[in-house]
């Protein structure tokens, strides 16, 4: 009768540790994880490609914008000095 329950306990524990050494089917491969790793960062590249493109467009955008400001800038300031040499002229004319 010990040997009978020795030797269900040995088949018990055996299976026990089977199973235990079998791994969990939850568990991703490592090769999926680098497929995965692998196209999280092909889309990450393409969304840093896609950012530094849209920069380059907003910078090219403000450097044409400062520029005609500038222009605009330097339109008002000879109008301004016109308006201040009539305003002279009719200043002095009308004395």
């Amino acid at each position: 009768m010990q040997l009978l329950v020795i030797a269900g306990f040995v088949l018990a524990s055996a299976a026990w540790a089977g199973d235990r050494a079998k791994p969990s089917p939850a568990a991703p491969a490592p090769a999926k994880l680098l497929s995965t790793a692998r196209q999280r960062l092909a889309g990450s590249q393409a969304e840093v490609a896609r950012l530094k493109q849209h920069l380059g467009r907003q910078e090219s955008d403000s450097r044409r914008a400062s520029e005609r400001l500038q222009q605009q800038d330097q339109t008002i300031a000879e109008l301004q000095q016109q308006l201040h040499k009539l305003q002279a002229q009719a200043a002095s004319g009308a004395r």
